[in-house]
């Protein structure tokens, strides 16, 4: 492909991902912005040039070993839910913007430490970048035609201008906001994308390769058994291999904490802590996919060159051999998309460490004390702009210089091993409060300079001096000063030779330090405060401990050269209402003094946010004892406040049960008179007309024959209403106090079916309505009998009363089940309108409504039945689904 085609494929690609990073700004609060999804794949920039070509060329050398750099993240990820979450709290917190604040912030606030860490940070990831321009020079050579014009200085080569690009996209979307905590939605979003494209380019790649160029895994299996090296790379080389193993897989684990890039994306950018649910099992799965090929690319690459060929791009040369020129195409742009997350990530988080810990705090602050927000802010972007294409441009000449000599694994490996100095610090720092500052900066140094001796020195002075002298003799001649063999350990690879003296050394220095000598007030301070995050999650503000004198005047007139008025005192307004302080109130107390360097933080760091304050307030020192006396005094101040909440939220609750209490005494008290009214009403009306009938009756003694029948039959029929409904009455009362005794016996459903419908068919043969009951297998249950027949009787009468003459039908049924039996009575009639559903057992809801609707029985059947049910332990209800009729059901225990 001639490279000017290519340079202009390059060009549209890049070009495409700034407007997704465009779009991603201008929708930062849409769903597809904002989920867990892109946090997860934003997690995989972890997956560099280095995991898409370096993994295929040290699997085609040392076979499955190249599995040691994703199993660390991989046993990494179950503990997050406690240490990341844990590392999310605190940073969000204190406005944490990089892993630099967060180790100097563990450490009192520490300026030197925190531009020690970015100076290691810095140091171990230059050479990363400059192994991921390597990555797209070697690449771009590769699938260019070989009579492209080859470069031969800075200007004509393309992997400079490529740099630059790069340096333009990350300036331009990161450095948009001052406050370097705040997310870029832009180039998350992008990251994201660029994660698919990458490993679905590299996922196709493999099954062309394993499908299309062989005939599958199994004859590929068997085609790699005959190559000479083929034992040698699928075979596990004893204890030495073991240990190399777990020295790189404890380096990968420390990785996926520690690089800049990686504690980025997790930490600063994650909006939500339920995000690491999913990501806890989708960066897994993501590095699964990403390795579920590797091997046999590299096996295929095994097979398909002989002599001097670049292992690392076996992936690239596969499909160009074999003229695929599409899929070579795509396979260098899922390269290029893994370069560019890596660079832009990486830059952008080094970027906020060096101008937040390097050049602010130690130059520019006497200029920002001076300045006014907007110029503070135009200050601040043009530092980072600055030092973003300075460590583009420092990492392009470290590639021209000096990455030749390495691989894409070794230089991979170099970085993790000089960012892993960090772990102690970091880990430690998280659940021991008596780490200090002076530990930490003595284990550190002690680490680098470990890790420059056996590792990066010998290859420095091969370099120079064209031979291994120093390696083969070691430092003056003296074999146990050997880099690469110190004190006589030879069976380790460079890299874990070089992990484990450093990690050693480095490790037993802070802690023996931090034994020795406590740190000062400050770093027990904010120890306590990182240690028990849970405590200080309710602390706020107020577990930060300072003494001194501070005027809110000089704190906020700070502040305004910062954040501008508006914002100044919209904080300061939210401070005084959070914490019941009054306006006019002159004197700052420790809580303003940690609220005003938490707003300071995001924009110019924690250390210099620290001195900034510190310019205007007059701090006394507090020894180490006051320091544990006040926190100890918040913790119980909290707890106390915290039971006192809960007592008052008892009483509230206690209260509101009260209230209802007697909400429900008022309305049974006015259920009561009405039900009496009721009564009252149901017993005058069939007595006024007995009376009134039997007054006819005395007063006319010619009354004829046949109209004293009649009125004497009026007579019965209301004495027998009078008698029903004094009996439901009595009934009723029966069962609601439970003075009814139940004759439970073991009976046979269908039977007392058969009886209820038995004493109703006369009345159904009169309105012609059909009754269908299907008695199938034999029901038993224990229950009272003559109770159940009174349940059936009444659901049989209702559905009889509701229903149209000539066309009614009632179906009946009884289900057995696992410990129920379930009844059903349901009707093709009118219905129950929807307003009285919810009240159809009650038994004074007709009350409620005599003057609308005048029952014609007593309106206590329904209730009647649901407390014979319910005396049963059983239920009733009404299938509020059932729109054909009404639908009644009960259940009552089979024993």
């Amino acid at each position: 492909m001639n490279n000017y085609l290519l340079i202009s494929i390059i060009i549209i690609y890049l070009a495409f991902l700034f407007l997704i990073a465009y779009w991603a700004e201008k929708n930062s609060k849409s769903k597809w912005v904002n989920n867990p999804y892109i946090y997860a794949l934003s997690l995989a920039v972890y997956c560099s040039a280095w995991t898409y070509y370096g993994s295929v060329g040290i699997a085609s050398q040392s076979g499955i070993s190249f599995l040691t750099i994703y199993l660390g993240p991989v046993i990494s990820l179950p503990l997050w839910i406690l240490v990341m979450r844990k590392i999310i709290r605190v940073s969000k917190q204190h406005k944490i913007s990089s892993i630099a604040d967060f180790i100097s912030l563990r450490y009192g606030n520490n300026r030197f430490l925190g531009a020690l860490v970015t100076v290691i940070c810095v140091f171990a990831i230059v050479p990363y970048i400059s192994l991921q321009l390597k990555a797209i020079s070697e690449t771009f050579e590769i699938i260019t035609d070989e009579t492209s014009y080859v470069s031969t200085t800075i200007l004509d080569d393309s992997t400079f201008y490529i740099a630059v690009l790069l340096a333009i996209f990350v300036a331009f979307y990161g450095t948009q906001a001052a406050d370097a905590s705040q997310r870029r939605k832009g180039i998350m979003t992008t990251v994201a994308v660029e994660s698919v494209f990458k490993l679905i380019f590299f996922l196709i790649a493999g099954i062309y390769v394993t499908f299309f160029l062989f005939d599958g895994t199994s004859d590929m299996y068997q085609k790699a058994s005959q190559l000479d090296n083929f034992n040698q790379i699928t075979a596990f080389n004893g204890v030495t291999s073991g240990f190399n193993w777990m020295f790189t897989i404890a380096l990968s684990f420390f990785a996926i904490f520690l690089l800049p890039r990686q504690f980025h994306v997790a930490v600063v950018e994650n909006d939500r802590e339920r995000y690491l649910k999913k990501a806890i099992w989708m960066f897994p799965l993501y590095l699964f996919l990403f390795n579920v090929f590797v091997i046999f690319i590299a096996w295929a690459g095994n097979l398909s060159f002989e002599g001097n060929v670049n292992q690392d791009y076996y992936i690239l040369l596969l499909p160009l051999q074999n003229n695929n020129i599409v899929l070579a195409l795509l396979v260098f742009l899922g390269g290029f998309s893994a370069v560019i997350s890596m660079v832009v990530v990486s830059t952008l988080a080094l970027s906020t460490m060096v101008s937040n810990n390097l050049v602010i705090p130690y130059g520019f602050l006497d200029m920002f004390v001076k300045g006014d927000p907007e110029k503070n802010a135009n200050y601040i972007k043009t530092i980072r702009r600055i030092s973003i294409f300075s460590l583009i441009i420092i990492a392009y000449f470290f590639y021209v210089n000096f990455s030749y000599e390495l691989s894409l694994y070794s230089i991979g490996l170099i970085s993790f091993v000089i960012i892993a100095q960090l772990a102690p610090s970091f880990f430690i720092g998280l659940f021991w409060n008596r780490g200090s500052a002076r530990a930490v900066k003595t284990g550190m140094s002690i680490g680098v300079l470990i890790v420059v001796y056996t590792l990066i020195l010998p290859f420095v002075l091969n370099v120079l001096q064209g031979n291994n002298s120093f390696v083969e003799q070691g430092l003056f001649g003296v074999e146990l000063l050997k880099p690469y063999a110190l004190l006589g350990i030879d069976f380790l690879s460079p890299e874990a030779h070089s992990f484990f003296w450093s990690m050693f050394l480095n490790t037993s220095s802070f802690l023996i330090i931090s034994l020795l000598s406590k740190g000062n007030y400050r770093e027990r301070n904010y120890a306590e405060m990182f240690i028990n995050s849970s405590n200080y999650a309710n602390l706020q503000d107020g577990a930060f401990v300072w003494k001194g004198e501070a005027y809110v005047t000089d704190i906020r007139a700070m502040l305004k050269r910062f954040l501008g008025e508006y914002k100044t005192e919209r904080a300061l307004n939210l401070f005084n209402m959070k914490y019941d302080i009054s306006k006019e109130e002159e004197m700052a107390d420790a809580r303003l003094i940690n609220f005003s360097e938490k707003l300071l933080t995001g924009s110019i760091g924690s250390a210099s946010a620290r001195i900034l304050i510190d310019s205007v307030v007059k701090e006394e020192p507090v020894s180490l004892i006051e320091v544990l006396n006040i926190l100890e005094e918040s913790k119980k101040t909290i707890a106390i406040n915290k039971a006192l909440k809960e007592q008052s939220n008892e009483l509230t609750e206690t209260t509101k049960q009260l209230k209802a209490a007697n909400i429900e005494l008022l309305e049974q008290d006015r259920i009561k008179d009405e039900f009496l009214d009721t009564v009252a009403h149901e017993l005058k009306t069939p007595i006024t007309s007995i009376k009134a009938a039997s007054e006819v009756l005395t007063d006319d003694h010619e009354m004829p024959d046949e109209l004293k029948t009649k009125f004497l039959n009026t007579i019965v029929s209301d004495a027998d209403r009078l008698a029903r409904l004094i009996h439901n009455i009595l009934d009723l009362e029966k069962l609601s106090s439970g003075r009814d005794e139940l004759e439970i016996q073991t009976n046979q459903i269908d039977k007392t079916i058969d009886k209820a419908i038995h004493g109703v068919s006369q009345i159904a043969n009169k309105k012609n309505v059909a009754i269908h009951y299907q008695n199938g297998t034999r029901i038993y249950a224990n229950y009272d009998e003559d109770r159940m027949l009174q349940v059936l009787t009444n659901l049989l009468s209702n559905a009889l009363k509701f229903s149209e003459p000539e066309n009614g039908e009632i179906m009946i049924q009884a289900r057995q089940k696992q410990k129920t039996i379930e009844v059903t009575v349901q009707d093709n009639g009118k219905g129950i309108p929807a307003e009285d559903i919810n009240y159809i057992f009650d038994k004074f809801y007709q009350a409620k409504h005599q003057n609308i609707k005048k029952p014609k029985g007593s309106g206590l059947g329904l209730a009647i039945s649901k407390k014979i049910i319910e005396s049963h332990r059983g239920k009733i209800w009404i299938d509020k689904k059932y729109n054909r009729g009404a639908r009644f059901l009960f259940t009552i225990p089979r024993s």
